[in-house]
Order: structure tokens, then sequence, then C-alpha cells
């Protein structure tokens, strides 16, 4: 078996997969890792007892909480990470995310880039991931001449009229930006039709991801390798701990020893932390790339909520993920509270199944079928401070989440705002935190936007990685996913993740190889 690679990437979602794509023309000899296998193409995938009851994909190991307490992360080992199961909402940070923000909480802190320096990887990004959208409805959007590649998503019947509403109301909603390929159904098949999305693996690869739209076509090329069921275990330093020389890895029953010239970190923000305080050494004590002690803090993972709206009337609609309200983003409106409050966009549409798997019983009055009949579904996200104490440590070799949310009265405030909102149209009775039903919370086990870890910045005693993410202390080692973050924004991580990999990759190509 082949041991020794020009480039090693470990994890193949966001970060990796796009990474993997971007550097497979250059001819070098690249090997991805992925810890997980496949997600197989079986009907289990758009059943909703299957996945959020019984959560048949997500992982099974147990992490623990700031009190020593296990739980269940909803983390995802297979090919295209994470990215598989997400809901392919895929946004730019606005232009101001990447300047100082003051909120109530606290401030959200410069970048050491700008926007401009990602802009036009963005809409590579929005490209490569069939990214529907229309320029010029959102008041908070970054500038950008070019239109988005597809156009935008239609509103079923009822999320028209709630549309509608809100606009008359006064507010801004506007198309949400979705990464979706609908271009199959013109190739002599049938129409595809929108439903399952949120959390769903997605048996006809409609949906974008970093499997089907970066992976598979880095694969094309002869020089790119991937091996699944590969867990790396620890990276091995020469004697002076400035440079990676070997990277060990448990594959069906062997450990491997595999070499490469780069290393990347693609396992997302919080196993790529981990791992590299897993291979702390005599040289390096308290982990690789560690000197300046900030490696695993400043975990963000915005704070979030879902909410079932319950209209009066039955909702029909099959994806309802259409579109977004940015009207709080900077500024909540109020006099008395001049702070960001957030961001909200519409759900995939709740099933009685879905609500079911979590809930051992209905709110009173009240039958699963019933609310899932006229649910409308939200969700909200209000931006996650950084903070020195919200960190990943290893305990005893397992991976220990201490964490403590901010901005919770914002986040307050935006979700009191969205229902005066609705209240206004008339149309809808109850407001339900949809994680009564559905997640049960909001916690630390909900991962899916993890960011922030291995922050980049020009300064390595305040920063990991330099501004292409590359490591101040180990010369060939890069962390490429969401680690590098410096703030959350309020808007999903996914696209600002693809746009920096394709940036890193440039970089690669022009500066390394």
């Amino acid at each position: 078996m082949k041991t020794q690679y020009d480039i090693l990437i470990i994890g193949s979602g966001a970060g990796g997969g796009t990474l993997a794509y971007k550097l497979a023309d250059s001819g070098k000899k690249i090997l991805v890792l992925e810890r997980g296998g496949y997600i197989p193409t079986e009907k289990e995938n758009w059943e909703s007892e299957a996945v959020f009851g019984a959560q048949k994909y997500m992982t099974e190991e147990l992490w623990l909480d700031k009190d020593n307490k296990t739980f269940r992360p909803g983390q995802h080992y297979n090919v295209g990470g994470n990215t598989k199961v997400y809901g392919a909402a895929l946004f730019r940070m606005r232009e101001s995310d990447y300047n100082e923000v003051i909120h109530h909480n606290g401030i959200s802190p410069k970048w050491p880039i700008s926007y401009t320096d990602l802009k036009p990887y963005y809409l590579e990004a929005e490209k490569l991931y069939n990214v529907h959208g229309e320029r010029g409805t959102d008041p908070t959007e970054p500038s950008e001449e070019s239109p988005y590649p597809l156009p935008p998503l239609p509103n079923e019947p009822r999320i028209q009229e709630v549309f509608d509403d809100l606009k008359a109301y006064g507010l801004h909603p506007f198309p949400c930006p979705i990464g979706v390929d609908l271009e199959k159904e013109k190739q002599a098949r049938a129409p595809y039709v929108l439903d399952r999305f949120d959390g769903f693996p997605d048996p006809t690869e409609h949906k974008s991801d970093a499997h089907v739209n970066a992976l598979r076509k880095a694969l094309e090329h002869e020089n790119v390798t991937l091996m699944i069921n590969a867990k790396v275990t620890k990276l091995i330093t020469d004697p002076s701990g400035t440079e990676v020389k070997e990277v060990h890895a448990e594959h069906e029953g062997d450990l491997l020893r595999l070499k490469a010239d780069l290393v990347v970190l693609s396992c997302g923000a919080i196993n790529s932390a981990a791992l590299l305080l897993k291979s702390a050494n005599d040289k390096c004590p308290n982990g690789l790339a560690n000197s300046s002690d900030m490696v695993g803090r400043n975990y963000m993972f915005h704070t979030n909520s879902a909410l079932m709206a319950i209209s009066k009337e039955p909702n029909s609609t099959k994806f309802g993920k259409t579109f977004a309200m940015n009207d709080y983003y900077l500024n909540s409106g109020d006099a008395d509270f001049d702070f960001p409050l957030g961001h909200i966009q519409m759900l995939g549409k709740s099933d009685e199944g879905q609500i079911k798997a979590q809930s051992p019983v209905p709110a009173p009055g009240f039958t699963f079928e019933w609310i899932a009949k006229h649910a409308v579904d939200f969700w909200l996200a209000t931006e996650d401070l950084p903070q020195m104490g919200n960190r990943i440590t290893l305990q005893n070799g397992q991976i220990k989440i201490t964490y403590s949310h901010s901005n919770v009265e914002s986040h307050d405030r935006l979700k009191k705002k969205l229902k005066s909102a609705l209240e206004h149209s008339s149309k809808f009775s109850h407001f339900f935190p949809r994680n009564v039903y559905f997640s049960k919370d909001m916690g630390i086990s909900a991962v899916a936007h993890q960011n922030g870890t291995v922050r980049f910045g020009d300064n390595p005693k305040s920063s990991t990685l330099d501004i292409y993410c590359r490591s101040h202390d180990i010369k060939n080692l890069f962390v490429v996913d969401g680690s590098f973050f410096v703030s959350s924004s309020a808007v999903n991580p996914s696209l600002t993740i693809i746009a920096n990999a394709l940036r890193v990759g440039d970089y690669i190509k022009n500066e390394i190889l």
C-alpha cells in the first residue's frame, strides 16, 4: 500500500472535500482520509423515524459537557461530512461581519482579511454548489455584481402568503440562497419535487453537498485517492516540533503510518482542535500548533432556536425553506437596544414523524398529527461571541465542550420580533419552540454550525494560523474547515468554509506547489 503522498487531507466535508476539488488539477498525489464511510442510499434516508428518532446516521460516540455529563453530539462521520445532512442554506457573511461589531454582550472582533478577499471565492463557491438566489432583495447583502448562478426557488402557496404578510408588516423577506441541482430533471427524467432536506441525507443527490459537488469531481483525477473508514489518531512531528512527519490512522484493524509534504486538517472545528491536542509531544506538551494556547478556544456555534408557528389554516407545503429575513441583523430598530439581533430563515416542513420522534407527549390540547399539518417552521440565529473559556479539551481522551451561551437577550428579542410580525397577520394561533417537539434543545449537541477553535490571524501570540490557514508553528500544516473563524456572524457558515477552502487552495497551488 502507498504511504507517501504530496498532500494529505483529513476530512471530506465542506472544507476538505472542496480543497481536494481545488487541488485536484495540480497533478500532485493527494490522499483524502475520511473516518466514516458512505451514507447508503436506502429508504430510511427520508424516514423521519430513522433520521430523527433512531438518529441512524449520527455518531454513537459520547462527549462531555462542562459538568462532565455525557451527551451524544449531532455529528456525522461519513463521506461529505455534515454537508450530507445540512439544509444547504448557503449565505455569504455580511461585509460588516469582517469588521468589529459591538453587541449587547460584547464585541465581535475584526477579521484579518476583508470581505473583498473572499468575494471572488464566494462566487466560485456559489457556482460549484449550484446556489439559487436573487441579488438585490436582501437589505444587508454584501456587494456582488454577478447574479446568483441559478434563479431563486419559488415559494409554495402557503409560504407565499406568509412572505406577503411579513412584507405588508414592513419587513423585507428575500429568497433564501439554497444549494440544489434541479438541472438533473431536464435530462429525460421526471420532475424532482423538493421535500426532505433539513437533517436528511438526499438519496437522489439533488441537494448540493461536499461529496457530490466537490469530492466526486476531485476523484475524476487519477492523482486523487479517497480512503474511507480511516480514523486519524495522531500527528507525529519531527524532533523540533515544526513539521508533521507522519499521520497515524486506524484502518480496517491496522495502524497506518502515512507521510505527506503537506498535511491539511479538515475534521470540523471540534475534531480538528481535538486532534491537535491529542497529538501533544515532548516538544509541544500543550498540543501541536499551540504555542499561543489558542487551540480549542473561542468555540462558537450560534445562539439559535427553531420555532413552529401554528397556522389556523393547514399548511400543505412540502418544501418551506425558500425565504429568509435580515431586518434585525445589523440593528434591533429599538431606541433602547441599539444592538444586532440576528437572522431568520424558514426551515424544512415538520412532519408528524419528526415531531413524535423527539417528544413523548404533545402539548396539551394538541396531537402530533394536527401540529404537523398546521406548522410553519422558522430558524432563528444570533451571533455567538468568541469567549476564551468556551473551548474544546480532552479528558482521558474524550472530547469535552465547555460552553456558555452569549447574546441571549438579543436572541430573545429576535424571537419576540418574529412573533409580533406573525401575530400581525392574524393567521397564527400558537407559537411553540420547535425544540419542545423536535430536537429537545439547541444546546451543545447541535454542532452543525461549529467554528472558531483554531482561529487565524497575523499575530502568532493570539492566533494559531496565518491568514492562509497555515500553522504559525508547523510549516507543512494547514487547517481548512470552520476552525479558522474569528467570529461566527449570524448566518450559516458553510459557504464561508467552502469559499475559504477555494482561497487556500489557490494559495497552495500558486505559492507552495
